[in-house]
């Protein structure tokens, strides 16, 4: 389990096992083993280096509800192509916040025009 949300995490952030291996400073073959479930019981020490190098919390990688986030590969290859072309977190939160506002908007009036056609 905890290994599957490694590879899942590993490979949605587009990191090999070698990248991994030498930024968390473990083996690979041990990675792969802990990915493959082979290793079934790894430390907390080696999960934690592992958390740190894939930018996540311990927590994440622990947490077995976490397991069923899987983004669609479409939306990891524009995520990408967004922060390469310089997209940070501020304005993607910025962003999402003001579709947010639009749709709201949206609805509002589309709910006022239903409202005015039955008062016809």
């Amino acid at each position: 389990m905890v290994g599957e949300r490694i590879k899942s995490i590993r490979e949605s952030k587009g990191i090999t096992i070698n990248e991994l291996a030498h930024i968390a400073d473990i083996s690979k073959s041990y990675i792969s083993s802990i990915e493959r479930g082979i290793q079934k019981n790894p430390s907390i020490n080696v999960l934690d280096k592992i958390a740190d190098a894939l930018g996540v919390s311990l927590d994440i990688l622990l947490d077995s509800k976490n397991s069923d986030i899987n983004l669609e590969d479409d939306w990891v290859k524009l995520l990408k192509e967004a922060i390469g072309q310089g997209l940070t977190k501020e304005e993607f939160i910025q962003f999402t916040m003001l579709m947010g506002v639009k749709r709201k908007k949206a609805t509002l009036e589309s709910s006022k025009m239903h409202k005015n056609r039955r008062t016809m």
